[in-house]
């Protein structure tokens, strides 16, 4: 069986969320099971239906499955477990399609529970951040040798790199949680939902220049699963499949920079002219982007949206900033991105909370901030794994 026989072999059957918020003072798996509720009643599932499991997780603020399993009361078939990144979102949903594609397990609740509460957390990067010695330094491109001490950190050279090279400004970037931001004030999922303006983005404080608090994502608790099932199951369920229609893995290397794709010369990268080409996840669906009715894609920082639109070739290097100007990418126009507000606005489920939306936007379930007629929509990421979902 070739890669592209799996386009479309595995859907969506069901969705969830707990709620958004900080200092919830709830633990991890107490919000996984809410989440994981939730997206068993959306899919008309019952508990013992669940066969698999497909965790992000993060010790200490995330739920372990080899705990979830067991405290809920889960029978399972097949389990797999990953660190809690943005990038290992889609890739725990790719092995979820495989598995049941596989005859491995019938239904796969995918999920990421965070909680902050009452965790007094190192920063990433410093003295004992369990993830910056499992990762030598840090898993964002954080060096504490030159003061780099946090995700932020290397966003911020990234940042500094992309406007140094092409001219762009903070002022241009600003659209990007200007965006999200308006479209976070329709979610009542969002946990920030006021206004901002471009005013306000330049007047708010540097945490890590070149970029400004607006430019952070939130850091919060709360929990989102995804099940997934063949499309045949799917098809039985209570509400209409969501299919996946193209996915691409997760690439590494010496080329390879966290927050950036290859060419644009950050840590060990070489600096070349950047070509996406037809990235291999058009390739599985069938598509093309101008195909797409939606782009979304991991904001922990306002730049990686502009990663992900040039590496994936929405628009060449270096016109991202001028690509997501004058409204482009709100509702209503040419490319809606990151309708429930992002990790910007809506809360940081290391983009879990991303799926939920697509699925439901492709359900036409969003209300006031429903793409119209949606059909096609991509999770891309700035580290360059992507997932193309369709109804």
């Amino acid at each position: 069986m070739s890669t592209w026989d799996l386009k479309d072999r595995a859907a969506i059957a069901g969705v969830g969320n707990s709620l958004y918020g900080r200092r919830l003072m709830r633990s991890p798996i107490d919000l996984a099971a809410d989440a994981i509720a939730n997206a068993l009643d959306d899919a008309g599932l019952a508990r013992d239906d669940l066969d698999g499991l497909a965790v992000s997780f993060g010790s200490p603020i995330g739920a372990d499955g080899d705990s979830i399993a067991p405290l809920l009361g889960l029978n399972l078939r097949a389990f797999t477990q990953t660190w809690a990144h943005g990038r290992f979102t889609a890739s725990c949903i790719q092995w979820a399609a495989m598995m049941v594609s596989a005859g491995m397990a019938n239904a796969v609740a995918c999920l990421a529970s965070v909680s902050f509460s009452g965790i007094k957390r190192p920063r990433m990067g410093g003295s004992g951040d369990r993830e910056g010695a499992r990762e030598g330094g840090g898993a964002h491109g954080q060096d504490p040798v030159y003061g780099m001490t946090s995700p932020g950190a290397g966003a911020a050279l990234v940042a500094r790199r992309y406007f140094d090279r092409y001219g762009a400004s903070s002022r241009q970037l600003a659209a990007i949680p200007i965006a999200f931001r308006k479209h976070a004030a329709l979610n009542p999922n969002a946990m920030m939902r006021e206004p901002i303006s471009i005013d306000d983005h330049q007047e708010s404080r540097f945490v890590c220049e070149p970029l400004h608090l607006l430019d952070y994502c939130l850091i919060n608790d709360g929990a989102a699963c995804v099940i997934v099932t063949t499309a045949e199951h799917a098809r039985d369920l209570r509400k209409t499949p969501v299919y996946i229609a193209g996915m691409q893995p997760l690439p590494a290397g010496r080329e390879e920079f966290v927050w950036a794709y290859p060419g644009l010369g950050v840590a060990q990268q070489s600096t070349f002219d950047y070509d996406a080409g037809l990235q291999a996840v058009y390739k599985m669906a069938d598509i093309t982007p101008r195909d797409l009715d939606a782009f979304f894609s991991y904001d922990a920082f306002s730049i990686l949206p502009w990663i992900a639109l040039e590496r994936f070739g929405l628009c060449k290097p270096g016109e991202a900033a001028a690509f997501t100007q004058d409204g482009r990418i709100e509702l209503g126009g040419a490319l809606p991105m990151n309708t429930n507000g992002g990790l910007l606005s809506e809360g940081h489920i290391m983009g879990w909370n991303h799926q939920v939306e697509i699925v439901r936007q492709l359900r036409g379930e969003c209300g006031p901030r429903q793409i119209r007629d949606a059909k096609i929509i991509q999770w891309a990421n700035a580290y360059g794994d992507s997932l193309i979902y369709r109804r």
